[in-house]
């Protein structure tokens, strides 16, 4: 008798939990589930033509003046010694854990950080461990364990589930004092936070123990891709030994304008990022959240997350329930993104509605 394979079972545990996931195309809806906080995905780019395809890795035949250029205006824009970009925000995280750190070595990571981070730090040979979300004291005694070794910290500056910062600055000075490596995942910062939205650890882009930062593109940017920003040493390591940015097709062309084109835009424009922080401040006046574009409304009854949802979309709002396993059991919640675009009463008669909905 055949056996029934195992995924099989985890298939029917989530439809019994009613937590399965479903693709589906979005309705033209009010949107507060993309990260696209500053309303730039629609923006268009100036182009000369339009390019459909890479045409194969970049060590073959995909690299291109234009991916050159992005690459050269990010490391200036960010004030990195260089800059690699990767075709999405995971495959640089991917890239650069599963490569980088090496045997005998020790990665420590946030218990909340990026699922990139974590899959990453599967594929490498290093040894990894968490440590309690944020919390420093914890951070420090893991460090202590390992001060004889080489140890790479993984944070992120902001976090796309829970909507708090870190404390960059602390988790840094910690690090430094412990002779450790700090990379940090700008996913949700860059665009956003620090001067002219250049993210959380700008200000500390030239401390030695800041070892990478990951930055992404399809999100503030309204663009594709995501890079690794380091020293030259770092980047010529992942040209040569990162498999996700070796064995892949490189995006078109025009896709490294446009993220030359959008970083450039968001960063001289910074009339969106003030709508953006006014309604962030609107926002809070309805609910006790947090000074970022990611909002949380807890709700522990998975029915009423359910039910809002679909209600919302009658009404032409796009929400977003999360559910375990991408949060923990007994921690599921409405996650509002917050853009630049909404209006005031928009926020307004959303917040009225969830309080109604679910509280």
């Amino acid at each position: 008798m055949m056996k029934s394979p195992r995924f099989l079972h985890k298939m029917t545990s989530r439809y019994s939990d009613g937590s399965l996931r479903k693709l589906r195309v979005t309705a033209p809806l009010t949107d507060f589930i993309s990260n696209d906080y500053l309303g730039l995905s629609l923006v268009p780019s100036k182009s000369d033509s339009f390019t459909h395809s890479g045409t194969g890795s970049r060590l073959i035949s995909g690299n291109s003046a234009s991916a050159e250029q992005a690459e050269n205006h990010i490391s200036k824009l960010f004030g990195a010694e260089r800059s690699l970009i990767f075709n999405s925000g995971y495959d640089a995280n991917l890239g650069l854990f599963s490569s980088v750190p090496q045997k005998g070595e020790v990665v420590l990571y946030d218990e909340l950080v990026h699922a990139s981070v974590r899959d990453g730090v599967r594929l490498s040979f290093a040894e990894s461990f968490s440590f309690k979300h944020n919390d420093v004291t914890d951070l420090a005694s893991k460090l202590q364990k390992y001060r004889d070794r080489t140890v790479f910290v993984a944070i992120e500056s902001y976090y796309s589930m829970d909507g708090d910062l870190a404390p960059v600055e602390e988790i840094l000075g910690v690090v430094a004092d412990y002779g450790a490596l700090l990379v940090v995942d700008e996913a949700h910062t860059c665009g956003v936070f620090g001067m002219q939205g250049l993210g959380m650890t700008y200000a500390f882009r030239d401390h030695p123990s800041l070892f990478a930062r990951v930055i992404t593109f399809g999100k503030a940017y309204g663009a594709h891709g995501g890079a690794v920003l380091g020293s030259e040493k770092l980047i010529e390591f992942l040209i040569n030994f990162s498999r996700s940015f070796i064995y892949t097709t490189a995006m078109p062309p025009d896709a490294y304008k446009r993220i030359e084109y959008m970083t450039r835009l968001a960063t001289e424009e910074n009339k969106r990022r003030e709508r953006l922080f006014a309604n962030i401040v609107a926002w809070n006046q309805h609910f006790e959240g947090n000074p970022g574009p990611i909002q949380v409304v807890p709700c522990t009854d998975k029915l009423k997350l359910t039910a809002c949802v679909e209600q919302a979309e009658q009404l032409g709002w796009a929400l977003k329930a999360v559910f375990s396993p991408t949060v923990p059991s007994g921690k599921e919640r409405l996650r509002i993104c917050i853009h630049s675009d909404h209006s005031e009463k928009e926020l307004e008669e959303l917040a009225l509605f969830i309080k109604e909905c679910i509280r």
